[in-house]
């Protein structure tokens, strides 16, 4: 599966998907959206 977004390089945070053009893990953001909590009303 190839995501526009989505990149893995091993020379970039040891090898884990990233979003492209940062060094910011997909793990993290997963990570943050669980911990939101909702605003449901």
């Amino acid at each position: 599966m190839t995501h526009d977004r989505i990149v893995w390089n091993p020379k970039i945070m040891s090898g884990k998907p990233v979003i492209k053009g940062t060094r910011v893990p997909v793990a993290t953001i997963l990570r943050w959206l669980g911990k939101r909590e909702t605003n449901d009303c």
